[in-house]
């Protein structure tokens, strides 16, 4: 124990300098067991080792298959519009949409406390990224004011965002403002669904983000989907396209929450070799 009691009675001094019996209790509290004959001592070393070698070698191939499982879905977004029908249109967003345009922001200064905490939602980029294809959360509202200098976007617009994390997508699950960082887009359901174009969208988000780079700032502007051209199937196909990436991607999100589910379990069995090992029940 010399060595252990020594490292608190340290870690004491570097906090004022406690009292010898504070030192005391804190060593008593972190008091550990281990054998004195240092043959049992690098056996159980030796079984930690064996151990934690194969939950490393558990961990990274897990981390590797929930990559593969995300990676899968990507390649087939890719393979899907990367080569498209002869007979798929080229259209602009604006062509397929009611309504297309920047969200609003017209106040200045941005942070003026007097625009929030009402009963709109307001929509920001972070919001966008960290949703999963439909935006369920929202982190900050809009008061009365904050709409009135707005615009209120209805539930089922796609928005895109153009600066900071640029070309990352989502569908409003609700009614929301958004800022001049993120496009909205209310699609013409004649002609195409919000699902379509999001997969769509997805499918060129690398090239979308390399389009952003070079400035301070990464981003993209509004002309960017102003004049870029994008090809869209007749609706029943786009629909088959849409029924299989759903699909795929509920398959995708099931590998992921087993894979989850089997990093949690390898780091709980770590913690609990370690437990044992200092216990004597090892």
């Amino acid at each position: 124990m010399v060595v252990i009691e020594d490292a608190i009675k340290e870690a004491g001094e570097g906090c004022g300098g406690q009292t010898e019996l504070a030192r005391s209790t804190l060593a008593e509290k972190f008091r550990v067991r281990f054998p004195e004959d240092q043959t049992e001592q690098r056996r159980i070393v030796a079984l930690l080792d064996d151990a934690f070698d194969g939950i490393s070698t558990a961990t990274a191939n897990a981390e590797k298959n929930l990559q593969n499982a995300r990676a899968v879905f990507e390649s087939q977004l890719a393979a899907v519009f990367a080569s498209p029908g002869t007979d798929w249109k080229e259209m602009r967003l604006d062509e397929v949409s009611l309504d297309f345009g920047r969200g609003k922001s017209k106040h200045r200064p941005r942070n003026d406390p007097k625009l929030y905490g009402g009963k709109y939602p307001f929509i920001q980029t972070g919001d966008v990224r960290g949703a999963d294809h439909l935006i369920t959360e929202y982190s900050q509202t809009y008061s009365e004011v904050g709409l009135a200098q707005s615009k209120l976007w209805p539930a089922g617009t796609l928005c895109i965002t153009i600066a900071a994390n640029i070309a990352e997508t989502g569908i409003l699950g609700f009614d929301a403002c958004f800022p001049d960082s993120v496009i909205g887009v209310v699609v013409d359901p004649r002609i195409t669904s919000n699902k379509f174009l999001e997969y769509l969208l997805q499918s060129l988000k690398a090239e979308l983000k390399a389009q952003g780079k070079g400035a301070a700032q990464d981003n993209i502007n509004m002309g960017t989907f102003e004049s870029q051209t994008f090809r869209f199937p007749d609706p029943a196909t786009q629909e088959r396209v849409v029924a299989t990436f759903d699909g795929l991607r509920e398959e995708v999100a099931r590998l992921e929450g087993i894979y989850e589910q089997k990093l949690h379990a390898l780091d709980e069995l770590k913690k609990s070799l370690l437990h044992h090992a200092f216990s004597g029940a090892l």
